[in-house]
């Protein structure tokens, strides 16, 4: 069956975009000396994945365009609002989860749950998330947009990677059950 992976980066004070929705402010520190010998290889992450699952501000803010090899992508965006977007862009309006789960049992690459946190909220609180990839950068922003929202329920999950490049820790966590 196909994953359900959340790959996101966060500041170290828990935001994922500022509050303007930008995220120039993913990158390293420059400094190598904590670097580990392993790295975390995002080109086959996106091999590995065919359908980008995003809620409508994360689409604002950067479309599909920004995403590596997007022509190869689906893309599903959670909305409410009428949207129009490029020719592999679906709108889903309704239950993004329920929506999800069935593409999870047909035949294909995994599924990364791009963001934003309204639409990462509804997967955390079903439960249905099996990777989280989180990307910690070596900045406190102080405000902004966060990953995580309030009453989520407890989700045990076990440690599988955790890499640095130039500061920044990736970790990389799949579901206890």
């Amino acid at each position: 069956m196909r994953k359900i992976i959340l790959n996101l980066a966060i500041s170290l004070d828990g935001y994922i975009a500022d509050l303007n929705g930008g995220f120039d402010w993913i990158k390293g520190d420059g400094d190598v000396k904590c670097n580990t010998e392993k790295s975390f290889d995002f080109l086959a992450f996106m091999d590995n994945v065919d359908t980008v699952v995003m809620g409508a501000k994360a689409y604002e803010d950067c479309g599909i365009r920004d995403v590596m090899n997007y022509e190869s992508k689906r893309f599903i965006v959670a909305t409410s609002r009428v949207l129009t977007g490029e020719k592999q862009v679906e709108f889903v309006n309704g239950d993004i989860c329920g929506h999800v789960q069935l593409l999870q049992e047909q035949a294909g690459k995994d599924i990364w749950l791009f963001g934003g946190a309204g639409l990462t909220d509804a997967f955390i609180k079903k439960n249905i998330i099996d990777e989280y990839i989180i990307g910690i950068i070596p900045i406190l922003l102080g405000s902004g947009r966060r990953l995580f929202l309030d009453d989520n329920p407890t989700i045990e999950l076990h440690l599988d990677e955790c890499t640095v490049q130039e500061g920044i820790t990736i970790l990389k966590y799949t579901r206890r059950n």
